[in-house]
């Protein structure tokens, strides 16, 4: 058996035993498009004026940041300030100042004044002249908690269009995506991959790996007890991070073989964009980690000497965003028009991930932004196996011959590639599902639905012990991401493998189909994020044009002490050395949750740095985040989480020479710096300024 990253004088492998009853053979496939009749064209809504993007003071200059057109500037509410002043802080080594917070965007306001949103026209057509990088391949993997895939694309073949690896290790047949499973040995090392580790029948010592994505989710993170029990243990000696390199690893080789095979020609893939798609919910760190693996894997490498800018060439994109790229596109299904919105609903295997977008600008030169915060929950089709799992064991509580690894092992597969996406709800509430036993040996027992071999289960306990829980947290996300807009939704989109469940879409289409007009699934819905992040990099533009602040980025300071701090936290309030009242415990709001930011749009912060000799040129500082909508004065008026730690090395910057050099009397030297923070669609970037222009970066050591 073929298995990537393994020496040519390795031992020869086990021989891999097909477990043919539970071979893959339907999962994922192709959805069908929703049929929609010819309908009259949508009213397009009124756009009142919309808020400012980020207008931030500091240092009494404002936020060198890109904003959207001449908008008025409008002043924040009073209690939406960050309250920052400007007094040197010598004790953490900087010095904040006052900033503007920016307003949340497309919150719902119980105000009969109209609600600021985002665009107030049509953005006007745009030449765009061909990038200097015309013809370059972008390649995008869509690594999935249950499957995973490739799409690939060049101006330069087959006209543009995106093509997506269809051949795979262990089938003859074509597969759109791949189990994301692992089978490892014994020692650690990978026997196989894909299609030929979900195939294989259990063999002693070997140890089958699946959804080990979900232990990047945030809260997994951060607290590694809040790690889904049913999810199957790690292997002895090994990271979550370390199956995501193998899994990439094996992936990324495969692919360049057929790419390479299927253009016809040696492609150039270690010069190409690679786009890496993560479900909305994860936050930095998860995303750091992700890069970190699919560098480690090879997916990005140096291309030349001198190639200092190559891990740049990594992209990673949300899920949603990539899906509504890929929606976008199909606007004739869904008869879309510029100024109309849209929610994409990505239901895949692991995670459901949610986010409404705007059409802006004309069809020919199509872009998107987003409407407000997008979000996201684990509720995807997994946990409808889990759920079944756990059925399973409640009914066969007396019949352990039924309950070993195997036999669950076979019932999950027969309900996952049967019953799962057919299921139809109500209606079945009368039929009885039948689901071939493993160890047909056992005695009847009609009890407990044993019979014939078969373990029988009304269709009314499916529906309330196994799908209406996960569908029912589906529908509130749906729920509460369009509370979240003021405008009118004109369509809602579901995408994703969960997107094929009968059951899902009639849930959905009960409850929002009065006020959504139209409710689709698109073609190629289970490839949906594969296709769009393909796209957008094919694109060579931002086809999503802004983002919503899916939280708030914060710094604990000091500050001098106002009249409000002696009056609300006087236990804060300490004398410096140059004997000023100095408030310990405040919050500085870099960005705020439901700030609207251009792509690419960089947040400046001026900072001050008190060094006590030349050696003393490290700059660090905690960044946290917070969920809430509310803008906090205290660390204590509410929660927030440890981010990322700022690392910044000052010793190049002209000012700390220059410093340095001069003798300093014994209470040292100060250096004025600036901070740019960048919010992409999933990453937090920092960068070294000095004078306008990037000086270095800044190191994010992520906080366990």
């Amino acid at each position: 058996m073929g298995c990537c990253g393994e020496p040519a004088d390795k031992p020869t492998p086990q021989t891999i035993t097909q477990f043919n009853p539970g071979t893959i053979t339907q999962q994922p496939g192709p959805h069908p498009g929703l049929g929609l009749e010819k309908q009259a064209p949508m009213f397009q809504p009124a756009i009142p004026t919309p808020s400012p993007v980020h207008n931030g003071a500091s240092w009494g200059q404002s936020i060198q940041a890109q904003q959207f057109g001449n908008y008025p500037t409008v002043a924040p509410p009073v209690n939406a300030q960050s309250y920052n002043g400007s007094l040197l802080n010598a004790a953490n080594g900087f010095v904040n100042d006052h900033i503007i917070q920016p307003e949340l965007a497309h919150h719902r306001s119980t105000s009969t004044a109209s609600p600021p949103f985002m665009m107030a026209s049509p953005l006007p057509p745009q030449t765009v002249s061909p990038p200097p990088d015309e013809g370059k391949m972008s390649i995008a993997i869509d690594f999935g908690t249950t499957f995973s895939g490739v799409a690939y694309g060049s101006s330069r073949i087959a006209g543009g269009q995106v093509q997506q690896i269809l051949h795979w290790p262990g089938s003859p047949e074509t597969f759109r995506k791949i189990p994301t499973c692992l089978l490892y040995d014994e020692h650690g090392r990978i026997l196989a991959w894909g299609l030929e580790a979900k195939n294989a029948s259990p063999m002693p010592g070997t140890t089958r790996c699946e959804w080990f994505k979900l232990f990047l989710e945030p809260h997994a993170l951060r607290d590694p007890s809040a790690i889904d029990p049913r999810l199957p243990s790690l292997p002895p000696g090994k990271m979550a991070i370390d199956l995501i390199v193998d899994f990439l690893s094996c992936l990324w080789e495969h692919a360049k073989d057929q790419i390479t095979r299927e253009i016809g020609a040696v492609a150039d893939l270690n010069s190409a964009d690679v786009w890496l798609t993560v479900p909305a919910a994860w936050d930095g760190k998860g995303c750091e980690i992700m890069r970190e693996a699919a560098i480690s894997a090879g997916l990005v490498q140096s291309a030349r000497a001198g190639d200092t800018s190559w891990r740049d060439r990594l992209r990673i994109i949300t899920e949603p965003e990539a899906a509504a790229v890929h929606c976008a596109q199909l606007t004739d299904l869904h008869l879309l028009k510029p100024s109309q919105n849209f929610v994409v609903v990505d239901a895949g295997g692991g995670t459901v991930d949610l986010a409404v977008y705007k059409i802006t600008g004309l069809m020919a030169n199509l872009e998107i932004a987003e409407m407000c915060a997008r979000s996201g929950a684990n509720c995807g089709s997994l946990f409808l196996d889990l759920r079944f799992r756990e059925l399973v064991k409640a009914l066969l509580a007396e019949h352990p011959a039924h309950l070993d690894p195997a036999s669950l092992a076979y019932f999950m597969h027969s309900f996952s590639e049967t019953e799962k996406l057919s299921y139809a709800g109500i209606s079945d509430d009368h039929n009885m599902f039948h689901f071939t036993c493993f160890n047909v040996e056992d005695p009847h027992d009609p009890s407990v639905g044993l019979i014939n071999g078969q373990l029988s289960i009304p269709g009314s306990l499916l529906r309330r012990e196994v799908f209406d829980p996960v569908v029912g947290e589906v529908l509130q996300l749906v729920e509460d991401q369009i509370q979240r807009v003021d405008q009118r939704i004109d369509a809602l989109l579901l995408v994703g493998g969960f997107a094929g469940s009968e059951y899902l879409k009639q849930r959905i289409e009960e409850r929002f189909s009065s006020r959504i007009r139209v409710i689709a699934r698109p073609a190629d819905a289970d490839t949906a994020t594969l296709r769009g992040a393909a796209r957008y990099g094919l694109a060579r533009r931002p086809l999503v044009s802004s983002v919503i602040a899916p939280k708030s980025y914060i710094m604990k300071v000091k500050l001098p002490a106002e009249q409000e701090d002696f009056m609300k936290r006087p236990a804060y309030i300490k004398t410096n050395d140059a004997g000023a009242s100095i408030c310990e415990n405040r919050l500085q709001y870099l960005v705020s949750k439901g700030a609207i930011l251009r792509k690419g749009q960089r947040l400046n912060t001026k900072f001050c740095k008190y060094s006590q000799s030349n050696q003393d040129s490290t700059f660090v500082a905690t960044l946290y985040t917070s969920d809430t909508d509310k803008i906090m004065r205290y660390t204590d008026e509410g929660e927030t989480t440890e981010l990322c730690k700022w690392t910044v090395n000052l010793s190049s910057l002209p000012t700390f020479q220059q410093n340095a050099v001069i003798p300093q009397p014994s209470s040292g030297f100060y250096t004025e710096f600036e901070l740019g923070l960048e919010l992409d669609s999933a990453e937090v970037r920092g960068i070294l300024l000095y004078g306008n222009q990037e000086w270095g970066r800044v190191t994010f050591d992520y906080l366990s």
